[in-house]
């Protein structure tokens, strides 16, 4: 088990890794962040929490009884990674993790992520 300050400090080793952090997605708020560069995180992290609500409401109207692993958001230069805790303990929370695209393999980041997201200790 690992705390969250050293889960986001491992998810920067991802390969192609800028910006780490754990958002509560019913507030909004980060409860922590590693990296980031010129990326303003708060606002990073306010905006995909819009994004998690967004894609909950959906699928409760759709009538889904079910729940995303993760939410990709792809762009230009990069790939943002929310993955949505599914611990009792984490409920309500995502890791969210930003990507440098052109060094970075999706397929790795999301596993590597998942791994992450089970040790992690609230």
């Amino acid at each position: 088990m690992s705390n969250v300050n050293e889960t986001l400090k491992n998810a920067l080793e991802i390969e192609g890794a800028i910006a780490a952090l754990l958002v509560d997605h019913e507030s909004g708020m980060t409860l922590g962040s590693a990296g980031g560069g010129t990326l303003d995180l708060e606002v990073a992290a306010a905006g995909n929490t819009d994004v998690v609500r967004a894609e909950l409401r959906t699928l409760a109207r759709l009538g889904l009884d079910d729940a995303p692993e993760d939410i990709l958001v792809t762009l230009g230069t990069q790939f943002h990674l929310l993955r949505l805790l599914q611990s009792t303990n984490g409920q309500g929370l995502f890791l969210y993790l930003v990507l440098d695209r052109s060094r970075a393999n999706l397929a790795m980041a999301r596993r590597l992520l998942a791994v992450l997201e089970r040790g992690i200790e609230l």
